[in-house]
């Protein structure tokens, strides 16, 4: 009985190497279109499909493997007395391996592309041949990653091929259910629909994960070419689980902040927020805000660092784990490897610019997943006190908004229009949250904004921030005591705006 391998494949990488190691060990190698004419071009025997089936390719390419002739061969369980019969009846060879590899759909819809464009790449022959070949498994060997090719042929050649089988199976599943997946997103990114369909991308195996016991990886999503999982690192060791995460709360914060600004995380919370002229500045005063936690914490800036700002991160006292940037200067770069104690330790971080958010979040959890929509809406800005907010006030408001959605529930935070000055996050009642932000902010807090992000259900938190100095507040409303605290604050002097969005964060 003879051998049979078909080759069809788009990426072809190592497949030459490959092709002379099947033909080594007796195979007879079938192929297709492009595949077929490399093969053959250097030097090796090939049959055509086309020649296999006695029907040509047709439909520009779309019909030339779906054929009882290949799937006869493939689908044939050589064990099966029946299945033998048949297939000799009907004169169809087994073919003992198939590889394949898909068309470069995802390429089509990384770059400028027309529907019609991704419409004719998606591949149909491609899947089917990889699955009827997983599925039948016992009796055909299935690669579709060039990183197989040698162990395969090694394989082979040892006859232990069997051990390779489940393995390979399972990975010839994986890569048609990741490829369908992109598919169905890219054709319905962002709706709740009756199966929720998940393809991410191995990128690197972490060290380990949240604690040193705990196995952990990247992965990325194909249809997304921004945030921090896209990211490069070109200076430092890489980056931890727990790096991977504060970066992301770091980098999505300062995407939401006015040009120039820096956004310190620690923990997954924000302990530093600013906008000012330079990104030297920004940095000085988000760490100002608190020294203590900004040490050893993860700052991200929404642009270029330039030497200025790498010399502001490097003085004497201050340290982080990783800085983000959308790029680093040649002498920034020059600033943290000669400064003594950070080119050893610090890990440089670029990003691509953040282009709007992404559509919607899945998030797992035991026994399943949550879906929601991305939190982008735009706020009402809806003044409700007697006196409105000045221009300064305003500016603050707006800070603030933008730093408390990153925040851990119940959360609150104080500041101006060019810092955060205190954080309360993640407490179990609202007023202990506004003690901690007050009591961080200390005596900066005269004057200063504070956002909240929920509704206040009483009185207390807007009495309690009055009583430290707060002037204006910013909130999203909707409690049925609203009017007490609205009361509260015209009676206090203090302004209040209203924005209809809750800013939840858990």
């Amino acid at each position: 009985m003879k051998r049979r391998a078909l080759l069809s494949v788009t990426d072809k990488t190592g497949l030459l190497v490959f092709a002379r190691g099947l033909s080594a060990l007796g195979f007879e190698l079938i192929s297709t279109g492009g595949t077929a004419n490399l093969l053959r071009s250097e030097g090796l025997e090939v049959m055509e499909v086309s020649d296999l089936t006695g029907f040509p390719e047709m439909l520009g390419g779309r019909v030339k493997t779906l054929h009882p002739m290949v799937h006869g061969g493939i689908l044939g369980d050589t064990r099966d007395e029946s299945h033998r019969t048949q297939m000799a009846e009907a004169a169809i060879e087994p073919i003992e391996l198939v590889c394949v590899n898909l068309y470069a759909f995802e390429q089509t819809i990384s770059q400028p592309h027309s529907f019609d464009d991704a419409i004719e790449s998606i591949d149909i022959g491609g899947p089917t041949l990889i699955r009827a070949a997983a599925k039948n498994s016992a009796n055909v060997i299935v690669v579709v990653d060039p990183n197989d090719y040698e162990q395969v042929v090694s394989a082979l050649a040892d006859e232990t091929a069997p051990r390779l089988r489940r393995e390979l199976m399972a990975k010839a599943f994986r890569h048609t259910a990741y490829y369908d997946s992109v598919i169905a997103r890219y054709l319905e990114p962002n709706q709740a629909t009756e199966t929720a369909t998940v393809g991410y991308r191995l990128r690197q195996v972490l060290r380990y994960g949240e604690n040193p016991h705990q196995d952990a990886a990247l992965y990325t999503d194909p249809l997304q070419s921004d945030g921090v999982a896209q990211g490069v690192v070109i200076w430092g060791k890489e980056l931890s689980y727990n790096n991977l995460l504060d970066a992301d709360a770091a980098w999505e914060l300062v995407s939401d902040m006015p040009p120039l600004s820096c956004a310190i995380i620690k923990h997954g919370n924000p302990c530093g927020a600013a906008a000012s002229e330079k990104f030297a500045q920004s940095y000085q005063l988000a760490r100002a805000s608190d020294p203590i936690s900004a040490f050893g914490g993860i700052a991200a800036f929404n642009g270029p660092v330039d030497q200025e700002a790498a010399e502001a991160m490097t003085e004497k006292g201050n340290f982080l784990e990783v800085v983000i940037a959308t790029t680093f200067s040649d002498e920034a770069r020059a600033v943290f490897a000669n400064k003594s104690g950070w080119g050893e330790t610090v890990r440089l971080l670029e990003c691509p610019v953040s282009v709007g958010h992404q559509p919607s979040v899945l998030r797992p959890i035991r026994g399943g997943a949550l879906w929601q929509r991305t939190n982008d809406s735009e706020p009402a800005w809806q003044v409700v006190t007697e006196r409105s907010p000045t221009d300064e006030e305003w500016a603050g408001l707006k800070l603030m908004w933008a730093v408390v959605k990153h925040v851990k529930s119940n959360a609150i935070v104080v500041g101006t229009g060019s810092r955060l000055l205190g954080t309360g996050a993640g407490q179990m009642n609202r007023v202990q949250s506004v003690r901690l932000a007050l009591d961080q902010a200390g005596d900066a807090v005269k004057g200063a904004c504070l956002a909240s992000d929920a509704f206040f259900p009483f009185s207390d938190s807007v009495e309690t921030a009055a009583q430290a100095g707060i002037a204006a507040i910013i909130q999203p409303g909707g409690s049925k005591k609203d009017t007490d605290s609205i009361d509260a604050a015209n009676r206090l002097g203090l302004a209040m705006v209203l924005t209809g969005i809750r800013q939840f964060r858990h």
